[in-house]
């Protein structure tokens, strides 16, 4: 297999940007804030959908439109998304950019490994995949499957990282979350082996940098690090931090994380959930102290909160989540899962805007309080 070669760039990024300034985007709408790349403020997200052909298409011609646009220039997956058909469906968009004339260096992609992922066009059922593609070949161990979903071991994240670059026909992964692991994992085997295994997890990532697999890793994340210090699956910043700086040293590769964020689950900004050098501080306050840059999931709540959001400020409902989320004082981008081309051309024309300031975020952030959590995890 001929995979596209490179990996998002400074320059690459950066002349993406400066076209999209000739097409009526706001200057602030590219970021940046970690490792020089210029990032749009909103990504193309991939979790929802069937898996099936017609949703394969859709996801590929929305991925092609977004970037395409000019105003999207980070895609973000997960090997388990549609089991597998999400990453391919990214990587089918990529070769037509690629034959477009959109170089490598100018768009991120990100994806993630955890979850067990069987191959959704095998035609084997899941456990026979697992069993055959996994298990048989000693990739990963029975005993090391946590609560029938969850792995991460060196081993295991090794081949999904591969199986990754396969699935989306690049050399190297711009970014490689480890997804959900202390909420999957801590709690059914403890504090102590969680970070242990985090360690070991950790320097396996920094082995596929020096390998050229991947360009960055970080956490994608569900509720262990916006949750409160006392929750089961709690996990701290600042000692995940630690880990990586001892698997990688300074130079390490822990770069990023993603976590939900929109008027319903305000957590990242409205609670002190983490401690940096024994201050309590907020989870996006935390990441702007220990330099780690963040990207936000469900900012519509997969379309929950259209309804419980009046049109404001001159945007619809879903313009105006994608909106505040983007306008959070340090965060990236929002993730918006856009599939059908009405709702991109909505929620791309955001781009046009520029981010509010910490003030008027803060001030909706007080006025939508009343929104009720919902939504589960992705």
């Amino acid at each position: 297999m001929v995979l596209l070669r490179g990996r998002a760039t400074p320059d690459g990024t950066a002349r993406f940007a400066a076209r999209a300034q000739r097409k009526q985007v706001h200057p602030s709408h590219f970021s940046d804030e970690r490792s020089g790349l210029h990032l749009s403020s909103i990504g193309l997200g991939t979790y929802l959908g069937e898996e099936d052909g017609p949703t394969d298409l859709a996801v590929t011609e929305a991925a092609r439109l977004a970037v395409g646009s000019g105003r999207v220039n980070l895609l973000d997956t997960a090997i388990n998304y549609r089991n597998q058909r999400a990453e391919r469906s990214l990587g089918r968009a990529l070769g037509l950019l690629s034959e477009a004339g959109v170089a490598r260096e100018e768009v991120f992609v990100a994806s993630k490994a955890g979850y067990l992922a069987p191959d959704g066009e095998s035609g084997l059922a899941p456990a026979s995949w697992v069993q055959s593609e996994l298990i048989q070949p000693k990739v990963l161990a029975a005993r090391d499957i946590v609560d029938g979903s969850h792995a991460m071991t060196p081993a295991y994240l090794r081949d999904q990282a591969r199986r990754s670059r396969e699935n989306l026909g690049i050399e190297t992964l711009d970014l490689l979350y480890l997804h959900n692991s202390a909420e999957a994992q801590q709690p059914w085997v403890g504090r102590e082996a969680y970070l242990e295994r985090l360690g070991s997890a950790f320097e396996e990532f920094e082995r596929l940098r020096s390998d050229g697999w991947i360009a960055h890793y970080g956490l994608a994340t569900w509720d262990s690090l916006r949750s409160p210090r006392s929750a089961p699956s709690h996990l701290e910043l600042e000692s995940a931090l630690a880990l990586a700086v001892k698997a990688g040293g300074t130079t390490h590769g822990f770069h990023f994380l993603q976590f939900p964020f929109n008027v319903a689950m305000p957590e990242a900004s409205a609670l002190r959930s983490q401690r940096v050098g024994g201050r309590a501080t907020s989870l996006f306050g935390a990441s702007q102290a220990l330099q780690l840059g963040c990207f936000t999931s469900v900012p519509l709540l997969q379309g929950q909160l259209l309804d419980r959001l009046p049109a404001a400020d001159g945007l619809s409902p879903a313009q105006w989540a994608v909106q505040f989320a983007r306008s959070a004082p340090g965060n990236l981008a929002p993730l918006v899962g856009m599939k059908r081309p009405e709702h991109l051309a909505e929620d791309l024309t955001v781009a046009e805007q520029p981010r509010w300031g910490a003030e008027a975020f803060r001030s909706r952030l007080e006025q939508s309080s009343g929104v009720a959590d919902a939504g589960g995890p992705g």
